[in-house]
């Protein structure tokens, strides 16, 4: 299986030196059948680290840097093999349309079906008409399709502003960021009866660059019967592919942050964010979908 290193650098950088709460840090993928993390560390400021476990079942760092500075710098590294779920392969059916879940999956995917935004405009509405199941649609079908249809009609503009748009406002926009597309699928196949969540983790971009590369990324999961989360980034228009690398996921986009914390001081601040995604092994496909 690929093997691949990943190096992730965030600098905040302060116009007088602040003194520090507590940080929160998503930085650290779970082993699974998906991901196996074979060396991680993380380089801080003096400070104290603990390491828990999040609502979701996310690893999560705690950092408390110690004495006041300018800046606060953090690094993410990664090495990891991947094992993405190949499309076709495995032995479950595809469910038609509408999605049944099970009594004691939907007591536990419940959260995750209900909308975050509720009310939806005409626009959104109308595009939301435009682009949900066909008759007799299969679910992995359509969800592929909307995958590619975001992808195809919305243009992508980086933003280092925080935060992410609301779907009625993308719509409105018709462009966003991978963070403003993944939300944007999340609350449209919620509200179409679909459990779903907001994942963030890296991107893989071998030759020509791919939308969100060289930065945090992130995307939307759904959940179907007998197969389970999926991986959609309607960002690149991937399906379950080697190029996604998980690290954290979550109901919202807010609870998914990569790292967030408080700082005490009269300052202004900027954020610096590169990230480096390398493949140690020749043999991975460059774009598996």
């Amino acid at each position: 299986m690929p093997r691949l290193r990943i190096r992730h650098e965030s600098l905040y950088a302060y116009s007088t030196p602040v003194e520090f709460g507590v940080w929160r840090l998503l930085m650290r993928p779970l082993d699974s059948h998906a991901i196996r993390v074979l060396d991680a560390s993380l380089e801080t400021p003096p400070g104290q680290l603990t390491w828990t476990f999040d609502a979701y079942g996310n690893s999560v760092c705690y950092l408390q840097p110690l004495g006041a500075a300018d800046h606060l710098r953090v690094v993410n590294n990664l090495l990891i093999e991947r094992f993405p779920t190949p499309l076709g392969v495995v032995g479950w059916s595809t469910p038609t349309l509408p999605v049944l879940y099970g009594v004691a999956a939907r007591r536990a995917l419940e959260p995750f079906i209900a909308p975050d935004t509720p009310d939806l405009d005409a626009a959104y509405a109308d595009w939301l008409r435009l682009s949900g199941p066909r008759a007799d649609e299969p679910a992995l079908a359509f969800l592929q399709r909307m995958t590619t249809n975001i992808h195809d009609t919305f243009a992508y503009v980086a933003r280092d502003a925080p935060g992410v748009q609301g779907p009625a406002e993308t719509i409105a926009h018709r462009s966003g960021t991978c963070r403003d597309f993944a939300w944007l699928m999340i609350e449209s196949v919620r509200h179409l009866g679909f459990a779903a969540r907001f994942a963030t983790g890296y991107l893989h971009a071998p030759g020509a660059a791919m939308r969100g590369a060289c930065a945090t990324h992130a995307w939307c999961e759904v959940f179907l019967p007998e197969a389970g989360w999926m991986e959609f980034d309607p960002t690149n228009a991937l399906v379950e592919s080697y190029s996604l690398i998980r690290v954290a996921s979550a109901r919202t986009w807010q609870e998914a942050s990569p790292m967030v914390g408080s700082v005490f001081g009269q300052a202004t601040s900027q954020l610096h964010v590169s990230v480096d995604v390398e493949l140690m092994d020749e043999a991975f496909p460059a774009r598996a979908a």
